[in-house]
């Protein structure tokens, strides 16, 4: 007879301390089976689930402020100190004009949609509001556990059959990782960590005998890696399947202690965890060694071109939310001060770094989705966390800048070829139709089928909008 004792009082994620003592029996599986407690989830019926056209999303979130009037907004007829050094050029969508050091994205926007009215108040580098429409003004940029959840982790919150595959990914590193500083926004909040992303690790690199320096930055090399999915060097399948039954004798009795419940957590949480440790679809996934060398090229063979590539793969295994960051390196290591937040130099950031890889990357993902029948059943979303002063300052540079920028949205469920909202003459605030991050998160959850209006509850009960009051951009959506 196995007896824990502990208090039977629940935690705010939903777990009895008893329950936690359990999950320590997973330790029996070896080391490599301790997953995150992201895992820890239940199977719940889907709320909120409508037809939409989006079967997934890819969200390419650029961290730091990308310049967007030196991206999808450009003022050519402003004064120099406004417009910049770069120059507008045709795309594909009659009318619409974008940066001539994006010329393959060009190609691609009668598939998209910018939204060139997005504000928020809610303070610089807050990426809170942009990945769930939460726009009160913060002490900290830090996550908390009463934060409202994601729209990933809104995702694995309301998701029916549990299946193999999670239905959240975030890469390449949990974000801010490359400051050595977490940074609130892609969590599940008051939901608890088992809606959390499947989060990977990284360990970038750049090329030998590069030299970055503050607004010189190089490459980010490097791979998305699982963590805690391999096994040990002795540790075969079979071994690991003894294991597993090991583990079931050792619970036999914590089954029957539990089985009061209406539903065994524990159990569920195991068997997450071993699905996804087991899964050869999300190893498969993460496996870039096989892909055609001429793939690799076209995505570009960074990290955040890899992340992308791996983004299209999980998408196609029905994963429904997808992140990947082009995060900053440098307080880890020193590879890439800036990232997207150009205080200096940036003209020559964009155009020598920032510009030609994303644009290499970004359009690498829309072709592949295309050509395989993807891109009607893929939403791809191109977001920072806010835009940059529409005045370059005495160091070539832009600053930080909340009250008016651009989102870019392609693929499924968008009506290609639109433009929505404008800002005034230099690109400073909003002149029609304002846009706030709350409408972006709810055209998002309209895409993928979620009604904005669904509800989930806070620790203490409550029921909470998942779309925090805002209502979708239905003119940019078919």
């Amino acid at each position: 007879m196995l007896t824990l004792l502990g208090s039977p009082r629940r935690c705010c994620d939903g777990f009895t301390r008893r329950e936690t003592l359990t999950a320590g029996a997973l330790t029996l599986l070896g080391r490599g089976f301790n997953l995150p407690t992201l895992l820890a989830t239940e199977a719940r019926k889907p709320l909120g689930e409508r037809p939409g056209k989006a079967k997934s999303v890819i969200l390419l979130y650029l961290l730091g402020g990308a310049a967007t009037q030196d991206m999808w907004d450009m003022k050519p007829d402003a004064p120099p100190e406004v417009r910049g050094e770069f120059k507008p050029i045709d795309t594909t969508a009659p009318g619409v004009r974008i940066c001539e050091h994006l010329p393959m994205t060009s190609k691609w926007m009668h598939k998209a949609a910018i939204v060139r009215s997005v504000n928020h108040k809610a303070g610089c580098h807050n990426c809170l509001p942009s990945y769930t429409g939460y726009e009160v003004p913060m002490p900290d940029q830090h996550p908390r556990d009463s934060d409202p959840p994601n729209m990933g982790s809104i995702c694995e919150y309301l998701r029916g059959d549990r299946g193999e595959m999670p239905d959240y990914v975030y890469m390449p590193c949990w974000l801010g990782w490359g400051q050595a500083f977490r940074r609130a926004g892609p969590y599940a909040g008051f939901l608890g960590q088992r809606y959390n992303g499947v989060t990977t690790e990284c360990k970038p690199f750049a090329d030998p005998g590069a030299k970055p320096t503050p607004g010189n930055p190089t490459l980010v090399r490097g791979m998305p890696l699982l963590p805690n999915t391999s096994f040990d060097s002795d540790l075969t399948l079979d071994r690991l399947n003894h294991r597993c039954t090991l583990l079931e004798q050792f619970d036999d009795k914590l089954r029957t202690i539990e089985s009061h419940r209406p539903t065994n957590s524990y159990d569920q949480v195991q068997q997450r965890a071993f699905d996804l440790l087991t899964s050869s679809r999300l190893r498969s996934a993460f496996d870039l060694s096989r892909e055609d060398p001429k793939k690799l090229d076209r995505y570009g063979r960074t990290l955040f071109g890899h992340s992308s590539l791996i983004a299209r793969k999980l998408a196609e295994e029905g994963v429904r939310f997808v992140n990947v960051t082009w995060d900053l390196f440098w307080d880890r290591i020193q590879i890439d001060y800036d990232a997207w937040d150009t205080h200096t130099k940036n003209f020559a950031i964009l155009k020598n770094n920032k510009l030609p890889n994303f644009d290499q990357t970004f359009t690498a993902l829309l072709e592949d989705l295309d050509r395989d029948g993807l891109l009607d059943e893929t939403l791809v979303v191109v977001m920072s966390e806010m835009g940059r002063t529409p005045r370059v300052n005495g160091a070539a540079g832009r600053d930080h800048w909340t009250y008016c920028y651009s989102v870019v949205f392609a693929g499924a469920g968008v009506k290609g070829g639109t433009i929505y909202g404008a800002s005034d003459a230099q690109a400073a605030y909003v002149k029609d139709r304002p846009v706030s991050t709350a409408d972006l998160c709810a055209t998002i959850y309209r895409c993928l089928g979620i009604d904005p209006d669904t509800t989930v509850p806070d620790k203490t009960g409550r029921p909470v909008a998942i779309n925090q009051g805002g209502r979708p951009i239905d003119e940019i959506l078919v």
